[in-house]
């Protein structure tokens, strides 16, 4: 039996038809940048990230470093052309830039720290907890006079605490980014992420939960303004066609990709809940004393982009799945501070050695919507024989 790490096959197979008339409305339309698909994408998009579950506090956590049009009851949404323009160009609107300090967890994909440093501020980064997601203990003393933001990255579609993060960022007057380019539909104590503080990013890059069928991405405030101003920017800093407020940038999301992820946002529940069945049966069967499964803490609920574990001789282990045809990737196998392109940060081997070593010991196993049981088997018998 041959198993691909992911499959993105088999969620197009399953709403073909919707898809393929979404793709030939767009197309018959005769209008693609900048309609009505993108319009009421926005809109349904911050409709299902406005909605909490039942269970959800009743606390006002929006807007921690802004003091704008802010309502927490209500979100707004800016399409884009990749998760990483919602980064770099929702951090630029923050007016975060040269000088600035932004801090944010070792252990994140790159394009987190990109989207800090295309700004021309500096990352900040503290170690991962034993849950993968930002130690929320190392921030308060990684503040200094120049730090303006805190970057939570909800990794691999987990979520971190998002009551304590709040806190922190309200008690130093520090803006709070949400990096959820992992984590469609999320939550913590039933309220979805990116909707904690003063900009949530998306990815729907193909591979995500929310995937497009080509480069996407999003940003979602409470904050209408913020969210106007960054639609002028994405393109060109246009607010009126040929009129231009400000230098801006090319990074509109698609009528095509607009309208096909209206389809998958559709299913995003059903999607959502078939991937937390697959990893809790994997927490449930995986018994392996050199293997380490993830854990789903108290009050979050995650949506589990990936299946992440950890194992101290994982490139043994990545040969005997191989040998069984079983694929798995490593996200990520060199942490950001360690990557040529921030040499210049001046970061040095063992500064971040938790961050290290997950980089050496974290494996994403196969995690994908239509996974069969009996291909989850395989791969459950083949990690308990390891």
């Amino acid at each position: 039996m041959k198993i691909l790490a992911n499959r993105m096959d088999l969620g197009f197979q399953k709403h073909q038809t919707e898809y393929e008339e979404a793709a030939l409305r767009v197309l018959r339309s005769g209008w693609y940048i900048l309609g009505k698909e993108l319009q009421t994408f926005e809109e349904e998009f911050a409709s299902y990230n406005a909605t909490r579950s039942g269970e959800a506090e009743a606390v006002p956590f929006c807007c921690t470093g802004m003091t704008k049009s802010c309502d927490d009851t209500k979100v707004y949404s800016a399409g884009l052309a990749s998760g990483l323009d919602a980064l770099w160009i929702g951090i630029r609107m923050l007016g975060i830039g040269q000088g600035d300090e932004v801090i944010v967890q070792g252990n994140t994909y790159i394009a987190s720290v990109m989207g800090i440093t295309m700004n021309g501020a500096t990352p900040i980064f503290v170690e991962p907890d034993e849950n993968s997601q930002i130690d929320i203990d190392a921030i308060e003393s990684s503040i200094t006079d120049k730090t303006k933001a805190v970057m939570v990255v909800h990794l691999y579609g987990q979520v971190t605490d998002m009551t304590r993060v709040v806190e922190i960022c309200k008690k130093h007057g520090l803006y709070l980014i949400e990096d959820c380019a992992q984590a469609h539909g999320a939550m913590w104590k039933g309220q979805k992420v990116g909707t904690f503080g003063d900009v949530g990013c998306f990815s729907f890059y193909p591979t995500k939960n929310m995937g497009a069928f080509g480069d996407a991405g999003a940003v979602i405030a409470h904050d209408p303004k913020f969210i106007d101003d960054i639609k002028t920017y994405r393109n060109y800093g246009s607010h009126k066609h040929y009129y231009n407020k400000v230098v801006g940038a090319n990074s509109r999301l698609d009528e095509m990709q607009a309208a096909l992820l209206k389809v998958r946002l559709k299913y995003m529940d059903e999607i959502t809940n078939e991937r937390r069945e697959l990893a809790a049966r994997y927490t449930s069967k995986i018994d392996n004393p050199k293997i380490i499964t993830p854990v789903e803490v108290d009050n979050s609920y995650a949506v589990w982009h990936q299946y992440v574990i950890r194992c101290k001789n994982r490139d043994e282990l990545i040969d005997y799945l191989n040998e069984k045809d079983i694929g798995s990737i490593i996200h990520y196998p060199v942490p950001p501070h360690l990557q040529e392109a921030y040499a210049y940060l001046g970061h040095h081997e063992g500064e971040y050695p938790i961050t290290e070593e997950y980089a050496n010991e974290v494996l994403s196993i196969p995690m994908y919507n239509g996974m069969t049981q009996e291909e989850q088997d395989y791969v459950i018998d083949a990690l308990n024989n390891f």
